[in-house]
């Protein structure tokens, strides 16, 4: 009898249906000489500190580092139950052979390693390997299932990346949450991610815009703009001088470009087309690939290749044709296929390119959910450009001469659609996807050079020098996976933070402790980060907020993933830092105002200019040298049954004086409506009052 674990229960049913193991019993399915089971995602995982010592509960200084010499694990409560029916399988005496047909990466061999060591299991380990839940796929699968033991260097760089994430997340978290005295939460990944947002959001601040002016002419056909300048004067000069007169051809050049087809997806790319085009978050779009990888309509999720490999090139025309005829957006496009675009064996290591099944002729897509739907298109848009023709146009680049200056503009004739008429059908089918710019036919009309053309109009234009854009998904997903990989070589084995299956968890868990807020502005999601963010950032040490160093670790997983690097020497280097962090760092002077709530500046400071903010028993300058403040319970405000508001406290900062309603007197019992005037004598803060005369009001 040979044992097989799956993920999932629903993947376990899709092999198990193949395998023949149709009869149903607690926990497994049986048949065919095959037993068929489950693991629920990760059934046992490394132990709390807690476990360690009782004592760990609480957060002690005097316990750092906490640095298990002995690593144990402890199984979920909900999944007790399933744990103990593998247990139960793997120790039959009539099991020879165990299958792990867990998903076919790192966190699938941890998955189902860990399970098969708490239960002190020895009998022999193959492992199935596959990349596609289609039958065929399952059936070649177990055909070729590979030992065990060609996966132990995967093992170990999971084993060394869990320890790695415990030890840094445990004792990092619990140094900087106890010496600043509020919950902090650090991680391997996660805070060198959140470091490459406050660094941008920084830059963003600091940015000053600059303005600079062109000239733009109105020529016969087209119009043409003058290079930057400084001075508005001087531009307003040139204006005036082309104004009616003539302009010179001085070039025309004439370039044919091709813009070869893009790339498949791996998991990194789609996810980042995915939040530009449709909106999704990366743990959006990685949820919808799991299930569709599932119900067999797409290959494995997780990947990190946008090739494949020379075995898939004889039936690739076959699938391409049948996702052509599943798509309603190629309707009228000629559909071909150059297989040579994709098929590189090279830059193929444990999966693929993600791309649609054969399954894909049998579904009925109007019935997924609009989320998966939405990913399956857009994996199907990405098979189809990336064996179609190349586009190919005519560019022409033209240069005029106008009172003494020069003025360019660029046109462009298509001379084969190729990948863009694909891309251009499907973005016209979709609502909120805008078209591409960059693939318009913008042709000039026939110029010669030394041509005379009349000038119809001239015009300035104000532009201004931009900031840095605020992150979005996409965009930091592509800053994730190149950190680290500055002056390597393209096709060098990237350095990033994290991995494409770890990535959308990295964010999910950075918006959900408060470090990150999604932001929508126009049709883009910015992802900002909190207060409590960027002063943790602040006092956070070099090392942990590296995008190098732990770009730089990610790459030594890899290699203890080859058997490149000793597990030990890994984890030697992560204790070492860890001590030296806990035994040298000093809290950073001044940070007990770091993490206080950021205070709304509601005006400029009178008396020294300095900035006015809302605290809560009034209204103080910032200085702390300064002491300007307007007090919510002032006598003057409290006899008229007022207190000062953000409003009011901000008028009187800005002009001196407010409008205020509803003011009582004493005298009369009765409210009345006045302007109140601020008065400071550089000591004493006073108010009087200034009546409305065309309204009235009395005291």
């Amino acid at each position: 009898m040979k044992l097989v674990i799956a993920e999932k229960p629903s993947v376990a049913n899709s092999l198990a249906a193949v395998l023949g193991a149709t009869t149903r019993r607690d926990g497994y399915l049986e048949g065919g000489g095959w037993l068929v089971s489950w693991c629920l995602g990760h059934l046992a995982g490394l132990a709390d500190a807690s476990v360690y010592n009782p004592d760990y509960a609480k957060w002690r200084y005097d316990d750092l580092p906490i640095l298990p010499e002995t690593w144990r694990f402890t199984i979920s409560k909900d999944k007790r139950e399933q744990f103990d029916v593998l247990c139960t399988l793997l120790r039959r005496e009539d099991v020879t052979e165990v299958v792990n047909a867990c998903d076919a990466g790192r966190e699938g061999e941890l998955i189902f390693r860990t399970v098969y060591c708490l239960a002190g299991c020895t009998k022999p380990m193959k492992r199935l390997w596959i990349s596609s839940m289609e039958d065929s796929a399952i059936r070649e699968g177990f055909a070729n299932l590979r030992p065990g033991a060609d996966y132990d260097g995967l093992h170990q760089a999971a084993l060394c990346r869990a320890k790695a994430d415990w030890l840094v997340g445990i004792n990092a978290t619990r140094l900087f949450s106890v010496l600043y005295h509020r919950t902090l939460n650090i991680g391997r990944v996660m805070s060198p991610t959140l470091a490459l947002i406050v660094q941008r959001e920084a830059e963003i601040d600091a940015f000053k815009p600059v303005p600079f002016y062109t000239v733009a002419l109105e020529l016969p056909g087209f119009s043409a703009a003058s290079s930057r300048m400084d001075n508005k004067g001087t531009a307003e000069q040139l204006r005036q001088a082309s104004e009616g007169g003539m302009a010179t051809v001085k070039q025309v050049e004439r370039k044919d470009k091709t813009e070869m087809p893009p790339a498949l997806y791996d998991l990194t790319t789609l996810q980042r087309d995915a939040n530009r085009l449709l909106g999704f978050t990366a743990q959006q779009t990685l949820d919808y690939l799991q299930n569709l990888y599932e119900k067999k309509l797409c290959t494995y999720p997780r990947t990190d290749s946008r090739y494949l490999t020379s075995d898939m090139a004889e039936g690739l025309p076959v699938l391409v044709n049948l996702v052509a005829n599943a798509m309603p957006f190629r309707k009228g496009i000629a559909i071909s296929c150059d297989v040579a675009t994709v098929i590189n064996d090279k830059k193929v290591t444990d999966h693929h390119a993600v791309i649609p099944t054969r399954n894909i002729r049998e579904a009925d897509l109007s019935a997924l959910p609009v989320g998966e739907r939405a990913i399956l298109e857009l994996v199907a848009l990405r098979l189809l450009c990336a064996v179609a023709p190349s586009y190919i146009y005519d560019e022409t680049s033209v240069t005029v001469e106008c009172a003494g200056a020069e003025f360019t503009t660029k046109g462009r004739t298509v001379k084969q659609s190729g990948w863009r008429a694909l891309d251009t059908a499907y973005r016209a089918s979709m609502k909120n996807v805008e078209p591409d710019k960059e693939a318009e036919d913008k042709a000039l009309p026939e110029l010669t050079e030394g041509q005379e053309l009349p000038v119809t109009g001239a015009a300035v234009k104000e532009g201004k020098t931009t900031p840095p854009k605020h992150f979005s998904e996409d965009t930091l997903l592509a800053a994730m996976e190149t950190a680290g990989a500055k002056d390597m070589p393209e096709d060098a084995e990237r350095k990033g933070l994290g991995t494409p299956a770890t990535r959308a968890g990295i964010l999910e868990k950075l918006v959900s402790t408060g470090f990150l807020e999604r932001k929508k502005s126009k049709k883009t999601v910015q992802l900002l980060p909190s207060h409590d963010a960027i002063s943790l950032i602040t006092v956070l040490l070099e090392q942990l907020q590296s995008p190098l160093l732990t770009a730089e670790w990610e790459y030594r997983l890899g290699e203890i993933e080859r058997g490149e690097l000793a597990p030990e020497d890994f984890m030697a280097e992560i204790t070492a830092m860890l001590k030296e962090l806990v035994g040298t760092y000093q809290v950073i002077k001044g940070s007990e105002y770091l993490f206080t709530p950021p205070r709304e500046v509601v005006g400029k400071c009178p008396r020294c200019g300095g900035e006015i903010a809302e605290m809560q028993k009034g209204f103080f300058c910032q200085d702390k040298s300064c002491k300007f403040a307007i007090w919510k319970n002032n006598n003057w405000w409290a006899a008229k049954r007022k207190q000062p508001t953000k409003a009011i406290v901000a008028a009187l900062l800005k002009d001196g004086r407010a409008h205020v309603t509803g003011l009582y007197s004493e005298k009369s019992g009765k409210t009345y409506d006045a302007t109140v005037v601020l008065e400071d004598t550089g000591q004493y803060v006073n108010f009087k009052l200034d009546f409305d005369r065309q309204k009235g009001g009395g005291k």
